[in-house]
């Protein structure tokens, strides 16, 4: 009988402490998960605007649209921008474009599926053909 109450005290404590290690693991904590990131946004004359944001999101895109910073269309290659902080660059109508980086280089894929990695800067850059 003794044994069989010490083995359910023990299999009591050892879902106790799995559940806290689960809870601790999914964000339950507070701020846990949650990445501070930069963007630089440089307009065509070569002005700069400085914005912060901190998000538990996964990718930089997303955050930028929940914001209203950016505005744009689903493309081939992803969200295809044409509008940041109000400026239209729509290289069909313009030749201009917002370009993509990740620190200063270019970025190797579209807004909605660039990680947001915590500290990084981002940059979105107005250039024109």
């Amino acid at each position: 009988m003794r044994k069989t109450i010490a083995f359910l005290l023990a299999a009591v404590m050892l879902l106790s402490l799995c559940a806290c290690n689960a809870q601790k693991d999914t964000g339950n904590t507070g701020d846990a998960g949650m990445k501070k990131f930069t963007l630089v946004v440089v307009y065509e004359d070569k002005t700069e605007k400085t914005f912060t944001y901190e998000t538990q999101q996964e990718f930089v895109g997303p955050v930028l649209q929940e914001a209203g910073l950016i505005k744009g269309n689903a493309g081939p290659y992803g969200l295809e921008i044409t509008h940041v902080d109000g400026v239209k660059a729509v290289y069909a109508e313009d030749g201009a474009y917002w370009a993509v980086y990740e620190g200063e280089e270019y970025a190797l894929q579209g807004i909605d599926t660039t990680p947001v990695v915590d500290g990084k800067t981002y940059k979105l850059v107005y250039e024109a053909a």
